[in-house]
């Protein structure tokens, strides 16, 4: 399947389960890596979630009815940035250049709105999504944050800089 078959557009909060069920299967590709709704309660209106902070929320609607690819942007102002989040593909649209489509609108979302980079942190365990990262200028940034979650979860800090891109 290929990313100019499918379309991306504006997260709605009826979207809230299926996309809880992409990032519940994501997850399940990790060991000790749970899905637990109480610690993901954005997800119940996700739209509104994402525009009540200024941000924007895509998905991509797979043939079958859920949901094939994510990401949400949310200004963070006192870092003047853009922070990336629920970056998630199912596998059958991996490297199909889907997440890149949806990075592109982020980007466009943060130049546009004047931000000098973009952020994310990501679990530890999910080394196919730093090097997809670190393929988009992405860089590792100093420190790591541990989250207390039901997964007990290590997250790693990425940037972007964006002054340059200008």
């Amino acid at each position: 399947m290929t990313s100019s078959s499918l379309a991306i557009r504006p997260a709605r909060d009826s979207d809230s389960e299926p996309l809880a069920a992409l990032i519940a299967a994501s997850f399940a590709e990790y060991p000790n890596c749970l899905f637990e709704w109480s610690e993901f309660p954005e997800l119940r209106r996700p739209a509104s979630h994402f525009a009540g902070k200024g941000g924007r929320l895509w998905v991509v609607d797979a043939p079958d009815g859920g949901i094939a690819a994510s990401l949400g942007a949310t200004p963070v102002p006192e870092q003047n940035a853009v922070e990336i989040t629920k970056v998630y593909a199912a596998p059958a649209f991996r490297g199909s250049g889907l997440a890149q489509a949806l990075f592109a609108e982020a980007l466009a979302f943060a130049q546009d709105g004047g931000f000098d980079a973009m952020m994310l942190w990501s679990d530890t365990r999910f080394a196919r999504g730093h090097r997809f990262y670190e393929k988009l200028g992405f860089r590792r940034w100093p420190g790591e944050r541990y989250l207390a979650d039901v997964s007990a979860t290590w997250e790693y800090h990425f940037r972007l800089d964006l002054t340059g891109a200008r």
